[in-house]
């Protein structure tokens, strides 16, 4: 399903991940980071969120096949990227990425950077991201 362009802001930024299941992370990003699917293909998702694009690519099945996600999926943390989400709500992504097979740190895990509440989690596949959301929160004040 693929939402008219020009009812969307221009993307100012992007990120672009490889994923075995590009389905099933796009389904995660939808309902956890409030992203917009805006085309499909056969081994691509593009999604949008305000002013940020993600694409999600599909690994050649040749590769895909020799991949495996444990459950619940390993952090793969050792990347210098990470892709930061604002959400209106951490508590109400929390419940969101468990229930498509993801997660997010503990509450007693947040941290305050200037005036968001932040929380790291990660993606059905492993994928480290943040989330921020604006205002007070009970997070801790140190940035990560």
């Amino acid at each position: 399903m693929a939402t008219d362009s020009r009812a969307n802001p221009s993307p100012a930024a992007g990120v672009v991940i490889y994923a075995k299941d590009v389905d099933r992370l796009g389904a995660f990003y939808a309902a956890v980071a409030d992203c917009t699917q805006r085309r499909r293909d056969a081994d691509f998702i593009v999604l949008q969120a305000g002013a940020f694009e993600l694409v999600l690519v599909a690994v050649p099945a040749q590769l895909a096949a020799r991949i495996e996600i444990p459950v619940p999926p390993r952090r793969r943390e050792a990347t210098p990227i990470k892709p930061v989400f604002f959400v209106p709500d951490i508590e109400v992504a929390r419940c969101r990425a468990a229930e498509h097979g993801g997660q997010l740190d503990p509450p007693d895990r947040e941290w305050r950077f200037d005036d968001w509440r932040v929380c790291d989690g990660c993606d059905p596949e492993g994928n480290v991201f943040q989330l921020r959301e604006a205002g007070s929160g009970h997070a801790t004040d140190s940035a990560r």
